[in-house]
Formats: C-alpha cells, sequence, structure tokens
C-alpha cells in the first residue's frame, strides 16, 4: 500500500543515492525539471505503483533472507512536500518499520521503470544493510573521540560540545560512500530478481550533478557507482 507523506519527516535517514542535504549535491536542481503535463502525470504515477508491486515483495524476501530479527515490513510512501529537488531516502518510523519515501519530483523525472526500479532498490538495501544504525554508531564513536580530545587538550564545555558534534558529522560521513556502494550492489540484485534491468537503471546516474571524490562527501563518484553496478549485474 502507498501512502502520501505530508507531515515533517524523521531527523534520522539516509539521503538517496539521487539528492543529498550536504554540500555536494546528486541532484538536479528544481528549475531543470519541467511540470508534468496531467497525461505524463497520470503515466507516471502508474509506473510507481507498478514498480512498488513488483519491487517490494522481492525487496522483502531479501530482508528476510539475509537477516534476523530485522523488521522487512517496508513501507513505501510519496513525499508530497512541495518545493523540492527528485530525492528518494530511506528511514524508519517511531515504531521502527523501514519506510522508503519518494517524493513526486522523483517520481516525474525519472526516464523508465528500470531507473524507478534500481533507486528502490537502493533504497531497501540501506535498510536490509542496517546503515543507518551503523550510521549512528560511527557518528557516537565520532563524538566521543572528538569531544575526549577536546577535554584532554582542555577545551571549556562549549569547546567540548562543538568538538562532539565536529566528531559526530566526521563519523557519520566516513563511510557513507562505502554505504551507498554497498547500497548499489545489492539493489542491483534486488531489482534484477524483480525482473529490471540495473544496469539501464543506473543511467540515472549520468543525469545528475557529479558528487565526485571530495573529502568527506557523502556520495561516491557517479561513475564509480555505475561500475559498481555493471560489474554486479554482470555476475547475476
Amino acid at each position: 500500500m502507498i501512502r502520501y507523506l505530508s507531515i515533517p519527516l524523521l531527523a534520522v535517514s539516509l539521503s538517496a543515492c539521487v539528492s543529498t542535504p550536504s554540500p555536494e549535491p546528486a541532484a538536479p536542481s528544481q528549475s531543470s525539471v519541467s511540470a508534468p503535463t496531467s497525461a505524463n502525470a497520470e503515466q507516471a504515477a502508474r509506473q510507481f505503483v507498478k514498480v512498488v508491486q513488483t519491487v517490494e515483495p522481492v525487496a522483502e524476501a531479501e530482508c528476510r533472507a539475509r537477516t534476523t530479527d530485522l523488521n522487512c515490513d517496508f513501507n513505501i510512501v510519496v513525499d508530497d512536500r512541495p518545493g523540492q529537488a527528485p530525492n528518494a531516502f530511506q528511514t524508519l518510523d517511531k515504531n521502527g518499520r523501514p519506510v522508503l519515501a519518494f517524493n513526486i519530483p522523483l517520481i516525474a523525472t525519472v526516464r523508465n521503470a528500470d531507473e524507478l526500479a534500481f533507486v528502490m532498490g537502493h533504497e531497501a538495501a540501506h535498510h536490509i544493510q542496517e546503515h543507518l544504525a551503523r550510521q549512528q554508531v560511527n557518528a557516537t564513536a565520532g563524538a566521543l573521540i572528538f569531544g575526549g580530545l577536546a577535554a584532554i587538550t582542555g577545551g571549556g564545555e562549549q569547546i567540548v560540545q562543538t568538538a562532539q558534534q565536529v566528531g559526530a558529522t566526521v563519523g557519520a560521513r566516513g563511510y557513507s560512500k562505502d554505504f551507498e556502494l554497498e547500497a548499489d550492489r545489492l539493489g542491483t540484485v534486488i531489482s534484477h530478481k524483480a525482473g529490471y534491468d540495473p544496469v539501464r537503471g543506473a543511467a540515472f546516474f549520468t543525469r545528475i550533478p557529479d558528487p565526485g571524490n571530495t573529502f568527506l562527501g557523502t556520495h561516491p563518484p557517479n561513475a564509480l557507482r555505475i561500475n559498481t553496478v555493471r560489474k554486479t549485474a554482470a555476475k547475476l
């Protein structure tokens, strides 16, 4: 069942392969997205529903096969808040149920079902590989280390707090590129098993700004991601 999400989203989430809140954007600007006609909007909606119906059961089966005691009941929602660039992300609701959110600009701008299925598989993979929990552990470790160093060097309370915040950011981003590549690999498997072409789906990366290989960037270079998908698909 697809739900619409109009309320503020949970603060803890993983940005998708298509957009990121960091200074290295990985999504086209909203001004580059033309308003869909009613016919195109209906076609995009039908495509989204079909992809959900085919990818969701495969993702849930893959989740159950690869994990133990992890909630695999995905809740796929449409984020209809206005004024957003195309984006999708994975988060958890207050009960710990995995949420895969896709906003309307993303649904309207993918060129085919393969692209949408790959993005959906990628987001599901973030949950299956427990990236949110692992990200939180890294952030906590970073905060403790930076805060401890500040305290040892005689920093006051404000300096220690600032150091903890910086450490949490560094810790959270330390493995974010690896997480994205892991999700690309498993997302390739999921979309393939659902009957889609992940290599064709990964062509989405050719139309979004390349984040490059920046220090503490949250996403790897687009070329590396496409190559990762191709290598994974070749083994299937």
